[in-house]
């Protein structure tokens, strides 16, 4: 399984844990048992979505913060599970540079979402890049 496939992956168990409004492990574990996934990425997978839940609600107020004129109830929620998941990789994941995770987002987007998503999630994120202050920090 690629990083790419781990990202998919990963937006697909946390879209599936916002719909149910339950962020229960066992959701995650039954998708890795089901999938042929090597320790690498799993290790990501696991560590990317338990990140994204326990940071949910800063995350949260960041998305808030830069989507002008939008409440989280109004984005769609494959937008909101994206942006979710690369706000936590970018703050959270050192060995990611930003530009990489905001790429993925915007390809996940273009994958799974709407047809002008990806640039409502690289306008987000671009804000969000600039007015905290984030620098590429990859070790």
């Amino acid at each position: 399984m690629t990083r790419r496939e781990a990202r998919e992956l990963s937006m697909q168990v946390l879209f599936e844990m916002h719909i149910k409004e339950e962020y229960d492990i066992n959701i995650l574990n039954y998708h890795l048992n089901d999938k042929d996934v090597d320790e690498l990425q799993k290790d990501y997978i696991i560590n990317i979505i338990k990140t994204t839940i326990d940071n949910m609600v800063e995350i949260n107020n960041y998305i808030e913060k830069y989507a002008i004129g939008w409440t989280l109830n109004r984005i769609a929620n494959v937008d909101l599970v994206i942006l979710q998941l690369t706000i936590a990789e970018i703050l959270y994941n050192d060995d990611i540079p930003y530009n990489v995770s905001i790429n993925e987002a915007i390809e996940l987007a273009k994958k799974f979402s709407g047809k002008d998503s990806y640039s409502f999630i690289n306008g987000i994120l671009g804000k969000f890049i600039i007015e905290e202050n984030i620098k590429e920090d990859v070790q």
